[in-house]
């Protein structure tokens, strides 16, 4: 852990971040695709090499001719042709099944790098949904609009007052600039006053009002339901609710 100062002030930082996590995960499934590829590519090698040679029928079929010239007659000339055309089909056989032991290769490489990306992804998945549980909401994007006084928060929209407005768009510009604003600081940078005239408890307030403002809107969408002309009810499944 790490300490950074911002406007005198103290903050913890993680001194492993998100983005190392997704660079080491890059890293780890390259690797391991680049493992995959280089045993297949070794077995293949091997497969190949420990094939017999497509000439070897052949040659021993001439070997025979040679050795046996005073073959003259019609039977026997017509067997040593049979046994030559042989060669001939055993040749072309393995030259076949190196062709389809390559193709079954190859397919089989694209099919172990495809489930092992599959299964990097399933593992991030697996690890944001896990996030996502422990941390509740998962902010993904936000978007203030001024001219309609709404805030975005992912795809829900939530209407807020002027000075709510105010307030959260003090706060979004701090956090881009990764600061961290007291009471009296919110309050002069709204009211243009110098903070140190500012009230603390003014800011203080102002932060209650857009708390309560969201917060209700946030309940409101995501868990109390207002049915019309029949009344409210949580919009949750009723098998995840435990009462202890």
């Amino acid at each position: 852990m790490t300490k950074a100062w911002i406007k005198g002030k103290t903050v913890q930082e993680h001194s492993t971040s998100a983005s190392d996590m997704r660079r080491f995960g890059g890293r780890f499934v390259i690797g391991g695709i680049a493992a995959v590829v280089a045993v297949l590519l070794a077995g293949a090698l091997l497969l190949l090499w420990a094939l017999p040679d497509a000439n070897v029928f052949n040659a021993r079929v001439e070997r025979i001719f040679i050795e046996n010239d005073d073959l003259t007659t019609q039977a026997e000339i017509k067997l040593l042709e049979i046994l030559a055309q042989s060669g001939t089909a055993f040749s072309e056989t393995l030259a076949s099944y190196r062709v389809v032991i390559v193709v079954l290769l190859i397919f089989a490489s694209a099919m172990l790098v495809a489930a092992m990306v599959f299964l990097f992804m399933l593992v991030g998945f697996n690890r944001r949904m896990a996030q996502i549980e422990r941390t509740g909401i998962q902010v993904n994007s936000l978007l203030i609009s001024r001219e309609e006084n709404t805030v975005y928060l992912n795809n829900l929209g939530f209407k807020l007052t002027a000075a709510a407005m105010e307030t959260m768009s003090v706060l979004a510009e701090a956090r881009m600039d990764d600061d961290v604003l007291s009471g009296s600081e919110i309050e002069g940078m709204i009211s243009g006053r110098s903070p140190a005239d500012c009230d603390e408890a003014a800011g203080a307030t102002r932060i209650k009002r857009l708390r309560d403002t969201l917060g209700n809107q946030l309940v409101s969408e995501l868990l109390v339901k207002n049915i019309a002309r029949r009344g409210y009810m949580l919009a949750i499944n009723k098998d995840v609710i435990k009462v202890l």
